[in-house]
């Protein structure tokens, strides 16, 4: 290449042989038979986010993990009190932003798109873009970021090693953008906005499903006593837990255990109303698909498996699973980990540190997954917990917690509730997927081609 070849667009002065694979080559000139304009020509704002004061609770501050395949989800965020969010201000996250993942190898290049604006700001391991939305459709640039070849443009800018990687703002502001008609972009428009209002609608069903839970447990009034106090005997205690930390006989987990063992219709425990599954697997396929606990999202319980080569797979890659089965994380348990399998054609297996449970018929599968994943049974499994910066409960702990005979009427409803939900999550997945497509598809043969191909029917 020649030196002008090698300066342009390389602001950071590159010159690593990683920068400049043949693939990044042949996907800049791909862009590049279309018109162009730099990120940071049509943006009014690219940065990076704050260094803020954390606190428990508060407004939300939103990390790496808050920023999923184009899309942004409040669930689980980091906090910071209002003091901080009002120094902070110009951090304060709006609608039609784009948020980019900055740190960390294999985490880099996230792409996640505003459409649900909330009280929040963002942390230093996430950049924003905000686009001028009189010169081109922030959805489609968002849409755009996520197609293989923002992906591998994205891939390209990454700098440092393993675990120290980075991708600079100043890199994003000289990411080139294919410039199509408004009409085009509209189009594309159309399909994220449908699927972020689908995926809406999924949430308001799971947190009807949640709420019909609570209020039949009586959960929707419950307050946990402030008392932090409990004297036990030797006989009461020790003798029976094996356990002699103060955290394991905190008052409010007898609280939680006795509202939810006072139940009118009774109660039995998780051993005795669903299957454990520990079957083993044989290592003779070429890959599989594999669970671990950062595969569940803890905001839906949605599992997303990662292929992996069989050579690849983890020394904890120990148990094979099939749609419908329970995954109950024995990991920071507190967090909700909590999904059922929903995937019916792959080679599945998910790690030891989960509890695989089959349903058997008494207690619906939806109804355990809502049941874990409420505030009041995730506060009673930090009972269980052992270990501090890791902490961990074991399978015994998951199949002696009682689970209330919830009424057959409320458990079908419940389970209706969950499919619907599920199914339309499904559909705001395909449609960001065909967008992606579109744009990919335009990039490589044509606007009018992929019009005719994506949008024939509209």
């Amino acid at each position: 290449m020649k030196l002008s070849e090698v300066l342009d667009d390389n602001d950071s002065f590159r010159f690593d042989s990683e920068f400049f694979k043949k693939e990044y080559l042949d996907i800049d000139l791909k862009i590049h038979q279309h018109m162009t304009e730099k990120l940071g020509k049509i943006s009014v704002w690219v940065t990076q986010g704050s260094n803020p004061i954390f606190t428990q609770n508060g407004i939300h501050c939103l990390t790496g993990r808050n920023v999923k395949t184009g899309t942004v989800d409040y669930n689980d965020s980091d906090f910071v009190d209002l003091q901080e969010y009002k120094k902070l201000k110009r951090f304060q996250i709006q609608q039609n932003d784009i948020l980019i993942t900055l740190k960390g190898k294999g985490s880099i290049g996230k792409i996640g798109f505003v459409t649900e604006v909330q009280q929040a700001i963002f942390s230093r391991d996430i950049g924003l873009i905000r686009i001028n939305s009189s010169k081109i459709k922030q959805a489609f640039i968002n849409t755009f970021l996520i197609t293989k070849f923002g992906s591998k443009i994205i891939e390209k800018g990454e700098t440092g090693g393993t675990g120290q990687s980075t991708l600079t703002t100043s890199y994003i502001k000289n990411i080139s953008i294919p410039i199509f008609r408004e009409t085009f972009q509209t189009r594309i428009e159309t399909f994220v906005l449908s699927a972020h209002q689908k995926l809406e609608q999924s949430k308001q069903l799971y947190q009807s499903a949640e709420a019909m839970l609570l209020k039949e447990l009586g959960f929707d009034d419950f307050s946990l006593t402030c008392n932090n106090v409990a004297i036990k005997s030797l006989s009461e205690s020790f003798s029976v837990s094996g356990r002699l930390d103060a955290e394991y006989y905190q008052p409010k987990y007898d609280a939680i255990l006795e509202k939810i063992q006072s139940y009118r219709g009774g109660f039995d425990l998780v051993k005795n109303l669903f299957t454990q599954n520990k079957t083993s697997y044989v290592r003779n396929k070429k890959s599989y698909y594999y669970i671990e606990i950062s595969d569940i999202n803890v905001s839906n319980g949605e599992i997303i498996p990662n292929e992996i080569l069989v050579e690849e797979l983890p020394d904890n890659a120990k148990i094979k699973v099939s749609k419908g089965d329970i995954l109950v994380s024995k990991v920071r348990p507190y967090r909700g980990a909590v999904g059922i399998v929903d995937e019916n054609d792959k080679d599945l297996i998910c790690s030891g540190a989960f509890t695989v449970l089959k349903e058997k018929g008494k207690i619906l599968k939806e109804t355990l997954v809502i049941l874990f994943r409420l505030s009041y049974y995730k506060d009673l499994l930090l009972k269980y917990n052992v270990g501090t910066s890791y902490p961990v409960i074991k399978d015994e702990d998951i199949l002696n917690l009682p689970i209330p005979f919830i009424d057959e009427v409320i458990q079908k409803n419940i389970a209706s509730n969950i499919q619907k939900s599920f199914a339309l999550r499904n559909e705001s997945k395909q449609l960001l997927a065909k967008a992606k497509a579109a744009v990919e598809c335009a990039i490589e043969q044509g606007e009018a081609y992929a019009i005719d191909t994506f949008f024939y029917d509209l």
